[in-house]
């Protein structure tokens, strides 16, 4: 007769952290990502939440490109990531939003979209942004700005990070209702509450513990 001791639970193998070609790789990755749904944002004038909203904002509206603004709104909240999060995860965040920066003024010199319906176009291109983030977030960086302080809010007080940007996204979109149509405008709502959702279900305290 088999003991009780035959029904314990098998041992886990102990959790290793990330090497640094593996951060590099997801990096990479995780922007090409984030980049290539900002490409096709932009393609169909919609908008997202977050810095990159502020950015797509000043975009249509200054005819800045979208890499050069998302780039320079981002530094000042690289004082709150040293303070608050440390050199490592400012690094690696300065790197992501670099990254994106570059992608997404390179992408259309590579590919270029004969058509896409915009509803379609916005809530997918958001999809993809979702996953780019939880790429970059499982690697301990993240896009800056709104994602910093997310981060941040999440680790020192257990608030959901997609749950808190979720609702500054809507007031960011909301925002926008003089710069897109008002179907561009529930189309990047409801984008803005896909890529928090997705966030939200994958990004949660205790979710990893390396």
């Amino acid at each position: 007769m088999a003991s009780c001791d035959s029904f314990e639970k098998p041992v886990e193998p102990p959790r290793t952290a990330h090497t640094l070609i593996e951060d590099m790789l997801a990096i990479v990755i995780g922007t090409l990502m984030v980049s290539f749904g900002v490409v096709m944002l932009r393609q169909v004038g919609a908008l997202t939440g977050g810095t990159a909203g502020i950015a797509f904002l000043v975009h249509y509206m200054a005819q800045v490109s979208f890499g050069t603004a998302f780039f320079i709104i981002n530094l000042p909240f690289y004082y709150l990531s040293i303070r608050r999060m440390g050199w490592p995860f400012t690094l690696k965040t300065f790197s992501s939003v670099a990254l994106v920066s570059i992608f997404s003024d390179l992408h259309p010199l590579f590919i270029h979209f004969d058509h896409l319906q915009p509803f379609y176009a916005t809530l997918f291109g958001n999809v993809i942004m979702g996953i780019g983030f939880i790429v970059l977030f499982r690697h301990k960086a993240s896009l800056g700005g709104m994602n910093i302080l997310a981060l941040f809010l999440q680790d020192k007080y257990g608030i959901r990070a997609g749950k808190l940007q979720m609702g500054v996204d809507c007031c960011i979109v909301l925002a926008s209702l003089f710069v897109v149509s008002y179907e561009m405008l529930i189309a990047s709502i409801l984008g803005a509450v896909i890529v928090n959702l997705i966030i939200a279900m994958n990004h949660r305290p205790g979710r990893y513990s390396v």
